[in-house]
């Protein structure tokens, strides 16, 4: 589209690009500081506009997560949340961790210390979010959904502000007649919490040069939530699971999670830096359903419910300087998950919260948003609770890359040193789409080698049950650079991996007399970007599509 278009300029003071957990604890707290300020203040502050955008029809569908969260930073932020109807599931009631072999499970003695969860809640993202979201309105915040971030507005090296991605374009790239440009959103601060692999925080970080000493580090997640027979659930009860059925050299495990009304949340987490080009994530947790163990749990239920999305996993050394001039990053967008604990909400809340307290305190003493003026926050977030848990962690994922048993004895040198181990920081020695060593079967072969269990879910079925809607007479959200680099040294190497990685049937390799197509069926698309960081030639790229589009999460 025109980049010369005439556009509404929106002026606002604080722009926050992305509505989940981070940005939205963000914006509560910096209207709490101003109400509390401007009680005392001989000269109170002028009210700032606070202004949330988010790519979802409503704030917490695109959320999704396990999930347990540590109440830590939300007893702070609202500490009568209770009794404003905040939707925890259950405290943990119960916890352990199994390791599991194809037909048996060996409960550990004990939980590890990294993964106990005493004091911690089961909640649904997508519900905590949208209660998350109601508050930030209650306090004055406005929220505008249906409205991606599609390009970062620059003026030299400083952030000013965020377009909007323009609505109303057909499949051709033509207006349609209800086209609207996308809007100018001019700020004196932008505070970006997109999620994991944020559209505009990963153009953000190799322009202004914010990168860590590690690359990213990424982790696929995907989950069901099935609805077991009445009374087998025991709301609160979390259990892990390691081993089977990833194999002995791939990093990942399993959680499941008891929730209200016999809702049972069973999901599968796989390091992206895998080696294996047949590897399925979404066919790995069909497997785990039908193990002995879960599959009786599941029996005489099903699934009504779908989602899946990438993992930030590098922690410490991976996390970008999370401030620039003119705006800061907060949550997942910055890394800030600990991989450990596999637990970022309360430390993506905890970044919000901090974030705050330095944009209250420059808008307070009428200092610009510089990089000088801004990097408390950082540094204020590294010497709270959660920055020192990452740092605690900050060696975990290169542990457990080493593979069974060596992880183990990394980890448990790691547990005794305060995270240092033999060798800090712990080396990564690949990027993730290096890893894939060339495919010794073909596609066929890998699809025909399946197994079939009782508790399977069709793919399509589980994006159905994912809610996921886009209009289909939209340009394509995910851009292929190179569909000639499909058709010869990805086919040939690796058998087209994406239709296998991607856990919404979106990519299709279709044989066309003697030729291949690649069909991409975006309109599956659930937003995961396992796609633009897995592809073993780095030719997909993930971008918004037309705001509202994408998974309608009501429980995950």
């Amino acid at each position: 589209m025109n980049q010369d278009l005439e556009r509404e300029v929106l002026d606002v003071d604080i722009l926050l690009v992305g509505g989940g957990p981070s940005n939205l604890s963000c914006a509560i707290a910096l209207s709490q500081m101003i109400e509390i300020y401007n009680q005392t203040a001989s000269t109170p502050l002028e009210v700032p506009m606070i202004a949330v955008i988010e790519k979802a029809s409503e704030i917490g569908a695109h959320q999704i997560s396990g999930a347990v969260l540590d109440p830590g930073p939300l007893s702070e932020l609202i500490p009568d949340y209770a009794n404003k109807q905040c939707p925890l599931e259950s405290k943990v009631t119960k916890e352990s961790v199994y390791y599991l072999r194809p037909k048996t499970a060996h409960k550990f003695p004990i939980v590890p210390p990294q993964m106990k969860n005493h004091g911690n809640y089961v909640v649904s993202l997508s519900k905590f979010t949208k209660w998350l979201g109601e508050q930030a309105q209650d306090a004055g915040v406005e929220i505008f959904t249906g409205f991606p971030g599609t390009e970062v507005l620059y003026e030299g090296d400083r952030v000013v502000g965020v377009r909007t991605g323009d609505k109303g374009i057909d499949a051709q790239g033509n207006p349609k007649a209800n086209f609207e440009p996308g809007v100018d959103i001019k700020a004196k601060c932008s505070v970006f919490g997109e999620g994991v692999r944020g559209y505009l925080t990963k153009q953000i970080v190799p322009k202004l040069g914010l990168a860590n000493r590690h690359p990213e580090i990424f982790e696929t997640a995907v989950k069901e939530v099935w609805k077991c027979k009445k009374g087998s659930v025991t709301p609160g009860s979390v259990i892990h699971t390691m081993g089977y059925p990833l194999s002995s050299d791939t990093v990942g495990g399993s959680f499941i999670y008891g929730m209200q009304d016999d809702h049972l949340v069973v999901g599968m987490v796989v390091s992206l830096d895998y080696s294996d080009p047949s590897m399925e994530p979404f066919h790995e947790l069909q497997k785990l359903k039908n193990h002995p163990m879960i599959s009786k749990m599941l029996e005489g239920g099903e699934a009504v419910a779908y989602g899946a999305k990438a993992i930030s996993a590098g922690g410490y050394y991976s996390m970008p300087q999370l401030y620039f001039d003119g705006g800061v990053i907060t949550g997942e967008s910055g890394q800030l998950l600990d991989i450990a604990k596999l637990k970022g909400i309360h430390i993506g809340m905890r970044s919000g919260i901090l974030a705050a307290q330095s944009i209250f305190e420059n808008l307070r003493d009428q200092k610009d948003f510089t990089c000088d003026n801004l990097k408390a926050y950082q540094e204020r977030f590294l010497s709270s609770p959660e920055g020192r848990g990452l740092y605690t962690s900050r060696n975990f994922h290169q542990a457990l890359a080493k593979g069974m048993p060596k992880a183990m004895f990394h980890i448990g040198l790691q547990t005794i040193t305060g995270g240092r181990g033999l060798q800090d920081p712990m080396p990564v020695d690949k990027k993730d789409r290096e890893h894939y060593h060339r495919s010794k079967e073909s596609a066929e072969q890998m699809e025909s080698q399946k197994d079939k269990g009782a508790m399977d879910v069709d793919k399509l079925h589980a994006v159905f049950l994912s809610g996921t809607l886009h209009d289909e007479d939209q340009v394509s959200h995910l851009k292929i650079h190179d569909f000639q680099t499909c058709y010869t040294s990805c086919h040939e190497k690796y058998q087209y991996p994406c239709n296998r990685f991607c856990p919404a049937k979106v990519y299709e390799m279709q044989k066309e007399e003697e030729n291949l197509k690649l069909q991409v069926n975006f309109s599956n698309c659930v937003h995961c970007q396992t796609c633009d960081i897995k592809c073993p030639e780095d030719n997909i790229l993930w971008t918004p599509p037309e705001g509202g589009g994408g998974p309608q999460y009501k429980v995950v």
